[in-house]
């Protein structure tokens, strides 16, 4: 339906805006910092330790530093939706998991919007950047601003969608030299929405045509890696059942110019993992069964299980007693050099190796051990024990255990023993199992 422009709100001018983020986690925090060195912005988010410690000029995620955060002077944080509400663009960055059966859940994006909508007003603009399936937006959101503003879509308020490329952990590319996709509902604010984000992304913006393919384009980002990483994967384990080293097949043929340098290994995180169930659930929805994609999935999910057994196997082949046997596993987080545990797979690992009574010490330097007992009822250790354990599985590549790998093997576990080295950690010459 067409609307007047004569009843059109008219949205604010690029130098008057006011910015409210909402959602200070990994992807929400750098972005609110960018503006913040050089317009009014609120970061708003509902944590209030989290909000007392970017006071203090503590971010927990290591994403931002102190001096980041004392750079950033026009930035306030709050946990009051009282202090968003002087704000005219309101972006949104908070989570977007899945649940137990892994269905989308949009409680973090429902609600974010239920915040933003008892504070909007006329003439105002919704961003949003949580990684959704195309259609989400306008179908979920939307509604939702506009039953607790009492305004209407598009003549009233408006949207946008700029897709997060956040990278947890990687110092090299930052939100600043990532190119933006960025669109908007009408075109005169996709042009202002694309215009701000140019104003701090050195890299670059590109405009997508509209809200949907601007959805469409983030969430097939990570379910292109994810197929390809699976079909690593697959190939690590028929390899492996021919006796051929996979990372010597993978150097091989990567000699070729236009061959894709994935390596096999756990598919964890907030985006890998989680963002292709977003596209099945929706062409699910919309009555296509998506075999590929899903076959992929399945894949990586199961390769925790496959790993922990793999140890056990190796472990029976030199006569050691699994029940009740000790083993050391070497990181939790979902990758390397990041304190990050969303949706980690190595407590897949953990959990199979439990099922066959195997005592598992974990052992991670970037962990935060409260938020490992918190999310998945795990304890850590301080320090691995010396002699104490019949296997080890390395997890995670961090830097300290790529530094020494040798060394911690060789002072915690005993005489008769078993390592599955799944990063690569170790050199050829250890006698490691490789993935």
């Amino acid at each position: 339906m067409s609307l007047d422009n004569a009843d059109r709100a008219v949205p604010p001018a690029l130098e008057d805006l006011k910015i409210a983020v909402v959602g200070l986690g990994y992807v929400g925090l750098p972005l609110a910092v960018e503006f913040g060195r050089i317009r009014d912005v609120v970061g708003f988010d509902i944590n209030q330790p989290r909000i007392d410690a970017l006071r203090r000029g503590e971010d927990t995620t290591l994403e931002t530093d102190a001096e980041e955060l004392a750079a950033a002077k026009q930035l306030g944080f709050s946990t009051d939706p009282a202090d968003i509400a002087g704000c005219n663009l309101y972006i949104v960055t908070v989570p977007t998991p899945i649940d137990a059966h892994r269905r989308p859940d949009l409680t973090p994006l429902i609600k974010a919007s239920e915040t933003v909508g008892k504070v909007l007003k006329r003439g105002d603009i919704v961003v949003y950047e949580s990684t959704v399936y195309p259609g989400a937006t306008e179908e979920d959101c939307v509604p939702v601003l506009e039953r607790l503003s009492g305004l209407t879509y598009n003549r009233d308020f408006f949207c946008g969608y700029s897709p997060e490329r956040i990278n947890p952990g990687d110092k090299e590319h930052r939100l600043p030299s990532i190119r933006k996709v960025t669109s908007g509902s009408t075109p005169e604010v996709a042009s202002l929405v694309d215009s701000l984000y140019a104003s701090i992304i050195t890299a670059g913006t590109y405009k997508a045509e509209s809200i949907r393919v601007a959805e469409a384009a983030k969430v097939i980002e990570n379910t292109q890696r994810d197929l390809n990483i699976a079909l690593i994967n697959e190939l690590a384990i028929i390899f492996n059942r021919m006796g051929i080293d996979t990372e010597a097949v993978l150097k091989a043929a990567g000699t070729k110019w236009n061959f894709l340098p994935f390596r096999p290994g756990l598919v964890g995180g907030h985006c890998i993992g989680v963002d292709p169930y977003y596209l099945t659930h929706k062409a699910e929805a919309i009555g296509y069964r998506p075999e590929i994609i899903l076959a992929g999935r399945r894949l990586n999910d199961g390769m925790g299980a496959y790993v922990a057994e793999q140890l056990v196997k190796a472990m029976l082949k030199q006569r050691i007693q699994v029940n009740g046997a000790r083993v050391l596993v070497m990181g939790l987080t979902f990758k390397e050099n990041c304190p990050d545990l969303r949706n980690t797979r190595v407590v897949d690992v953990i959990a199979e190796l439990q099922s066959y009574g195997v005592a598992v010490d974990i052992y991670d330097p970037w962990a935060d051990a409260a938020e490992a007992q918190h999310e998945y009822g795990l304890a850590l250790v301080d320090r691995p024990q010396a002699g104490a354990y019949d296997g080890v599985m390395i997890a995670v590549a961090h830097d300290e255990f790529r530094e020494d790998a040798e060394g911690l093997v060789a002072g915690c576990v005993k005489a008769d023993h078993v390592v599955y080295d799944l990063k690569n950690v170790l050199p050829r010459e250890a006698n490691a199992i490789r993935l």
